[in-house]
């Protein structure tokens, strides 16, 4: 392994004095480590296939936050985000840094935020080659004259170390912990490199705001040909890779992104894909990025060869790929654009009641961020298959510092100041739920996104949803317009009236909480509920 020169300062200050310090190396370098410390092999593209342990996904319920000066009066303590005292944080970090010293680290100098205006330098500091490979992916590689400075944060990573519960204060084993004061975050009894990732994103949405009026997304963003912006939200299976990956526009990133006065700007310098299902002809860009560099987690391969099969869950439903954002060929780098003309909320609508797509005011917008509504199909014993109301507050509630109010309200006034115009697409079921309906063409999503996009629906004719009170188009270009309204659809229109006033009411439910510190505006931009006349 050809090593840089060491960094200083910062690693002593951490209590790290006796490590073997591998600073800044290449992607191939680190591949070359990772093979010889046996954590994972080539696959036939080139790309470093890796398994991250016991953990193949986030544990979001091992996720806290220090309880300090900073947090305590600003954090939305409760279900998403758990305390830990400073004393408890200390002794870890101690335990953690007696842990490391004496072995091989990779140490890496990288940043986020596209946009320099709100650049934040971070060294992550990992037990593990791979680990370091996802840091360069991930995060956004610095000019040379920017390394081995001092670091806005630092985020250090054990798979190997273990805290004690009992001891040390965690839930169980391993643990995500960030302290603002001591802008610290320390990863421990767990491979899974999303902890790196989304840890930086909870950060990002909790200075942004709370310090610049940044307002912080968990979102895909593409660019047009004239330069217009258009953003896409959307939960897993709602189409939000799928539909923001357009051959006809630029990409700008496909998960984390800040809206400032004047842009839309990546958080990354990379991409965190699912792999399930992967096919060339489906998701190109995806497939073909899995190249010689890339990392590949928890997948399978071909029996008796290199050769990757996406469809083979076994170990996981969440393999995943990380590369950097040029590997993409319509990257647009630096990854900035306009702040956003057309703005998606997506939904896979399993109780097949939402339109396929409708108009949604500055309030409305408001409404269906905060309760960031998919639905999910569980089966039963007897094999039926009911739909499931999920909603994740932003659509990320799991990364939310602050409480969902605050992110809505500055969603809606950037809305205004900027005059964007918002979308409910519905990428789910239509003329029935699940197991009865049919799932909404891709194809008449491909055509209702682009008509929003060029203009198409600024003068057609609208009606509104007498329970939503959403506006549905009339007609759409290379949409039938039976299509459009989904009661339309449906054999039995009273099952349907049923249906949409059961949905209505999960709304209302999850919205309760929220009703306290919400305005009065926000509140009646909700569904009627629990019945409505048609």
């Amino acid at each position: 392994m050809k090593n840089a020169a060491i960094p200083t300062g910062s690693l002593a200050g951490l209590g790290l004095h006796k490590s073997n310090i591998f600073y800044q190396l290449t992607p191939q370098a680190l591949i070359e480590a990772a093979l010889q410390r046996n954590e994972g092999v080539l696959a036939g593209t080139g790309a470093l296939a890796v398994d991250t342990g016991k953990f193949t996904g986030r544990s979001p319920k091992d996720r806290f936050i220090v309880d300090d000066s900073i947090s305590h009066d600003n954090v939305w303590w409760g279900k998403v985000n758990f305390k830990i005292d400073g004393a408890h944080f200390l002794g870890i970090h101690k335990k953690m840094m007696a842990y490391l010293n004496g072995r091989d680290l990779f140490v890496r100098d990288c940043s986020v935020c596209a946009d320099e205006r709100h650049h934040m330098s971070i060294r992550v500091i990992t037990e593990t080659a791979y680990q370091n490979l996802f840091a360069y992916h991930l995060f956004i590689r610095p000019q040379e004259s920017d390394i081995n400075n001092p670091a806005d944060w630092t985020v250090i990573a054990a798979p190997g170390f273990e805290a004690d519960p009992e001891v040390d204060g965690t839930r169980q084993k391993n643990f995500t912990i960030i302290s603002f004061s001591k802008r610290i975050i320390l990863i421990g009894g767990t491979g899974y490199t999303g902890e790196i990732k989304k840890s930086i994103f909870s950060v990002l949405n909790f200075t942004l705001p709370h310090y610049n009026k940044v307002l912080p997304m968990h979102c895909s963003a593409n660019v047009g040909p004239d330069g217009d912006t258009a953003i896409f939200f959307g939960l897993s299976g709602t189409g939000k890779t799928t539909l923001s990956a357009d051959p006809s526009r630029n990409l700008i990133g496909d998960d984390e992104h800040g809206w400032s006065d004047d842009a839309i700007f990546n958080f990354e310098g990379g991409c965190y894909a699912k792999c399930v299902g992967l096919t060339q002809e489906n998701e190109p860009q995806i497939f073909n990025a899995i190249q010689q560099g890339a990392l590949l987690e928890n997948i399978k391969f071909f029996e008796g060869s290199n050769n990757v099969d996406f469809n083979d869950i076994a170990k996981t439903e969440n393999t995943r790929v990380a590369y950097p954002l040029h590997y993409i060929n319509n990257a647009v780098i630096p990854s900035v654009g306009k702040a956003p003309k057309n703005i998606f909320f997506l939904t896979a609508d399993a109780f097949g009641v939402l339109p396929p797509i409708a108009n949604l005011t500055p309030e409305q917008a408001m409404y269906f961020f905060i309760s960031g509504y998919t639905a999910k199909v569980a089966g039963t014993e007897a094999g039926i298959n009911e739909p499931v109301a999920t909603f994740s507050a932003c659509f990320g509630e799991a990364f939310l510092p602050l409480n969902p109010v605050e992110y809505a309200s500055l969603l809606g006034k950037k809305i205004e100041e900027q005059d964007a115009t918002v979308w409910l697409i519905n990428t789910g079921w239509t003329g029935g739920p699940y197991g009865v309906g049919e799932r909404i063409k891709l194809s008449y999503t491909r055509a209702m996104v682009n008509a929003a996009l060029n203009g198409s629906l600024d003068n057609v004719n609208y009606q509104s949803h007498p329970i939503f009170k959403i506006n549905i188009p009339l007609t759409c270009p290379n949409v039938p317009d039976e299509v459009l309204n989904p009661q339309n659809t449906w054999a039995q229109p009273e099952k349907y009236r049923e249906q949409a006033n059961k949905l209505a009411l999960a709304f209302v439910n999850n919205f309760e909480k929220y009703m306290a510190i919400s305005p009065v505006n926000l509140i009646n931009a909700g569904p009627n509920a629990p019945s409505a006349i048609f």
